[in-house]
Parts: C-alpha cells; structure tokens; sequence
C-alpha cells in the first residue's frame, strides 16, 4: 500500500528548514553575526563623537580624526573580515582546514581589490561596498578546495611531517589555481568583479530600503516564525549583508557630517520591531501578567524578564504563538505595523535614522535610544511601540483567554467515567 503524501503545510515546513540549513545560507550568517562586535566597537566610537549634548561637536571637534580611527578599523574593513569568516565557517563544514580556508579566501579577496596603476588597495572596496563581492570570493573559494580535495589533487607531503607544514601544501594547488584564475579574470581581462557583483545585487539593495519591500521582510519573517520556523535566522543570509551595508553607509555620512541616507539600517528591524522580541511579543506578556486563566498567567511571569532582552521563546511556545491563528494575526499586524510607522517617522526626519550597531539583546527603549545616536523621540517611540502592540493584541488575548476559560468549565463539568 503507497503511503498518503505529506500535506502541503508540511512540505514548505521542510522545504524551508532545509533551506535554513544549508551550509551556504548558514556561513553567511555565521559570518554576519562574528562581524557585530565590530560593529558594537565603532558605534561606541561613533555615539562618544555625536553625543546630544549642547556645544559638545565644537568642543569634539578637533579629536574627530582621533576618533575616526577605530571607526575606520571596523566598519572600513567589514568585508575584509566578513570574508575570513565566512570562509572559516564554510570550510569547517565542508570538513576542510578551517584556518587555511579562511586565509585563502581573504587572500583571493584582497587580490582582486588591487589597483592596477599604484598596485595598492582600493580602500572602498574593502568596506561595505565589498561586502557581496566577500561573501562570493569566500563561499567559491572553499568549493573549490573542497573540490580539488575531493578530486586528490593536492600535494601531500609524509605524514611524519608537522601538520601545519601538511596543511600549508595540502592547500597550495588549489591556492594556485584560484590566484592564477582571479588574476586572469581580474586584471588580464579587466573584469571589475566588485562592479559587477553591486550590479547584480542593486535591485536587492533597493527594494529593503522601501516601505513596501521592508513590509515584504517583515511579513515573511512573522509568517515563517508562525509556523514555527525561526524566521530571523533563515532570512538573515540574504538580507543581512544589506542591512549591514546600510549601516555602514549610514556611519560614514555622520561621520562626515552628512545626513544619513538609509531608513532599514542594521538597527531598524531588531530594534524598532522586534520590542520584546519578534512581533513586539513584550507587550502580550504585559496584557496576561494578571490574566484570569493561570496558564497564561505563569507564562507571561515566567517569560518577561527574558523578553526585556528581546527573547521570546518562552511565550512563543507556550502560549503557543506558533501555528495558533487567534495569536498568530496579531502577532504578523504587530510586526507590519511598527515597520510601517517607524519608516514613515524616519522618512518625516522625526527620528533618526540607525547608525549605531548595538546587540541584539538590549532592552527596548534604551536600544531605540542607543541606535539612533541618542536621539530621544526614537525612545520615546519605543513605549509608544509597546502600547501600540498592546492595544493590536489585547481583542485577541482576551479572546484565547475566554476560550482557555470555556473549555476547563467545561472540562470540570464533565463527569468522570
């Protein structure tokens, strides 16, 4: 007898876990999220030389060029250590040298970022500007030396020899066929590969900088962590690159004294919609902190000091959120609407646009405040963002809490057998 199909929902469920898996997918992200701490470092650098204090840009000005340099260190050599990264996590996975992975990619990297007339390097390259062309350089690089691995055509030495001489020439030839191929594909034939890979990625970089396109993000992440999918990791190996990009654009302007150009900057979704946690879940613990049914009540208790640390597992799945429909429509609406207003207000120059990274975990309202370089309305906006969520999930929560209700009356009414 041939077995029934899986339903539908149970096929995208797979198909999505698996995408999330992938080992490609998953050393991009790992390789964005090594990168924060550096970009924790220059945002402290940034927030000492912006500080909302009056008559302090005059005071600080003539230590800005001191300052700058630790801001230069990180957010100017992004893709310079996204690419290590990546190439290590990748090669680690493909059950390679991880070390001699990643060295190899930063060296293929930094080849084709040198310029032909001076023979030094293109210094925009090695920022945000070469984040793509990074990531690409490492993910190709390491296929390859997992394929000349593969293939046994490498060099090896007697194993009597110490490992990281074994090491060094297990890696030569395919480090020699990726040389001479960049080399050739750079130089002799002149293709500007960071162009072209901007080319390639400008409409990516376009449309996560729209209202509608950050809608599209927002839905999508909401909808996949209702189904139980983590929908922040599964799609940060797409869009965290830009969001990082952004950022980085957004340092350099203040720094010069410019108007920062991106709305969705890294900072704008983790802070400004994520409160409490993805789908602003902080403000349905508040509403059931007293809820009249005792299973909502303890969970709400149990998972509000975590939430005030933007993690919301615990109310996640215990209420359960996930595949729940009366809590699963406020909690995607909380989400499309705090990323509409908070656009609209940072295209109105109401607030300031994100130009400080900041982890992930910090308390809503203090992190409003942080990202936007002290910029007191995006604090204020951030309490305004939980009464708001509040207000989206209160019909919804009384109504599971009526139904919870219900349904043990009417379980202790029933005669036992």
């Amino acid at each position: 007898m041939n077995q029934a199909a899986p339903p539908l929902n149970q096929r995208i469920v797979s198909l999505l876990t698996a995408l999330s898996d992938n080992p490609y997918l998953a050393a991009i992200r790992a390789g964005m999220v090594s990168v924060v701490p550096l970009t924790i470092i220059g945002g402290l650098f940034m927030v000492f030389a912006n500080l909302p204090l009056p008559g302090w840009e005059t005071r600080i000005e003539k230590f800005l060029p001191l300052l700058q340099v630790p801001v230069t260190a990180t957010f100017g050599l992004l893709a310079v250590f996204v690419c290590f990264a990546i190439g290590y996590d990748f090669g680690k996975q493909l059950k390679q040298e991880a070390v001699v992975s990643a060295s190899m990619a930063t060296l293929i990297f930094l080849l084709i970022q040198i310029e032909m007339k001076d023979q030094t390097l293109k210094i925009s390259g090695l920022g945000s500007q070469g984040l793509f062309t990074a990531i690409l350089v490492a993910l190709i690089t390491v296929r390859v030396q997992k394929f000349f691995t593969d293939q046994n055509l490498v060099v090896r030495l007697p194993e009597s020899v110490p490992p990281i001489v074994y090491e060094s020439f297990l890696s030569l030839s395919p480090m020699v066929f990726l040389v001479v191929a960049f080399w050739i594909l750079r130089f002799v034939l002149g293709v500007d590969i960071n162009e072209w890979v901007q080319i390639a990625f400008k409409p990516l970089v376009f449309t996560l900088n729209t209202l509608p396109g950050i809608l599209v993000y927002a839905f999508a992440v909401t909808l996949l962590w209702s189904v139980g999918i983590n929908g922040d990791n599964t799609m940060d190996a797409v869009v965290a690159p830009v969001f990082l990009q952004y950022l980085a654009s957004n340092v350099e302007a203040i720094s010069q004294g410019q108007p920062a150009p991106y709305i969705t900057a890294l900072g704008f979704f983790t802070t400004f919609v994520n409160v409490g946690g993805t789908g602003a879940t902080i403000a349905l613990a508040l509403i059931m902190l007293n809820s009249k049914e005792p299973g909502f009540r303890k969970v709400s208790r149990l998972s509000l000091p975590t939430q005030i640390f933007q993690i919301n597992e615990p109310i996640f799945f215990g209420f359960p959120i996930v595949l729940n429909p009366i809590f699963m429509v406020p909690y995607i609406l909380n989400a499309l609407l705090l990323t509409a207003g908070t656009y609209l207000l940072m295209e109105w120059h109401i607030l300031q646009k994100p130009f400080v990274s900041v982890p992930w975990t910090t308390p809503p309202i203090i992190g409003h405040y942080l990202v936007s370089g002290g910029d007191w309305k995006a604090a204020v906006w951030g309490f305004l963002s939980i009464l708001i969520a509040m207000a989206v999930y209160f019909p919804f929560a009384k109504a599971a809490e009526r139904k919870r209700l219900q349904a043990e009356t009417a379980a202790a009414g029933t005669p036992r057998p």
